[in-house]
């Protein structure tokens, strides 16, 4: 059996990556993930406040003003909180490279292009396979179109684009108004690969402090179902590659997403809750179930539950919602 599938250009042993997380600042819990057979690695995201803050001086500015702005300063980290600096974020790359000679994926996370370009750059430089860019941006004002957050995610693609010669993917939120529409124009923009989805973190409140809370609340198998309705939508609409992040905890989870039409399926909640062993765990299983079902390899799965290739195609449409309700008892 064949597990081997290509991302982003690049030829992986298995379509399991390490996601974006704290896991990839850990030497010794990158070395246990290559042990455990994880095809290729994901960095955490270097943010754009960190490189913005370190180009342009302002974190001693923060720290002037630090009094008189106590209260909205408190919600972003200081310099020391963030795990690896910039600098220091670039060292990382290279010594996950030597250590493992997995393929590796820088991440940034940002809103705009300015303070990018040079960055991205670095990030080549540092011997990274891929970027990918994880736009965060939450509209808050009622007169800021949706026209205008899609071509904010656009602008950023197309000057990383302009900047490397890395392959580029984007993690992409759910909320955009049509999804096929925002990934054909990134295709176009020159992304080699779309990652479905970003999970934002909600805050809470809290009643007693009357102050908001926040908390990491860790995914579960349930929030893979949004996931894999995009994935059958976009496969074979768009001519990228697509990965799916978020809600994958078990061999079937992940099975589940390569049929919807995933090249590459990005770990994250269940290796923070399980230790970076359980790859291993889920690529055996994986393995064993497709050799159980006769396949030869990973790429006869790849979309074959997709929107144009299923059986039932109007699973994934209106039609399936409309009877799911009327056949509903109580």
């Amino acid at each position: 059996m064949d597990l081997s599938t290509s991302y982003l250009g690049l030829k992986l042993a298995n379509p399991l990556l390490a996601g974006s997380s704290p896991l990839a600042d850990d030497l010794d819990a990158v070395k246990r993930l290559a042990e455990a057979g994880v095809g290729g690695i994901v960095m955490h995201s270097i943010f754009e406040e960190q490189i913005t803050r370190e180009q342009l001086g302002t974190i001693m500015d923060m720290e002037l003003h630090a009094e008189s702005f106590a209260e909205a300063l408190s919600y972003f980290p200081s310099p020391e909180e963030y795990r690896l600096g910039p600098e220091r974020y670039l060292e990382q790359i290279r010594k996950v490279k030597e250590a493992t000679g997995l393929p590796v994926i820088g991440s940034l996370n940002g809103v705009t292009p300015a303070g990018w370009l040079d960055y991205a750059r670095h990030v080549e430089q540092a011997g990274a396979d891929a970027i990918e860019l994880n736009v965060y941006y939450l509209p808050t004002q009622p007169w800021e179109t949706g026209e205008e957050v899609e071509r904010r995610t656009l602008d950023i693609v197309r000057t990383v684009r302009g900047a490397v010669k890395l392959p580029i993917a984007v993690k992409l939120s759910p909320f955009f108004s049509s999804i096929p529409n925002l990934a054909r124009q990134l295709e176009l923009a020159g992304a080699g690969a779309l990652v479905v989805f970003n999970r934002f973190y909600q805050p809470d409140i809290d009643i007693e402090a009357l102050e908001p809370k926040v908390h990491l609340e860790l995914s579960t198998s349930a929030e893979l179902l949004l996931r894999l309705r995009w994935l059958a939508i976009l496969s074979g609409q768009v001519k990228v590659d697509l990965a799916v992040t978020g809600g994958v905890h078990t061999a079937h989870d992940a099975i589940k997403a390569l049929m919807a039409g995933a090249s590459a399926v990005q770990l994250v909640s269940v290796l923070l809750a399980r230790g970076p062993e359980q790859v291993k765990v889920i690529r055996d299983v994986m393995q064993n179930w497709f050799e159980a079902h006769e396949y030869e390899s990973v790429q006869q799965a790849i979309g074959s539950m997709s929107l144009r290739r299923s059986p039932s195609p109007q699973a994934f449409t209106r039609a399936n919602y409309q009877r799911l309700l009327a056949g509903w008892r109580p």
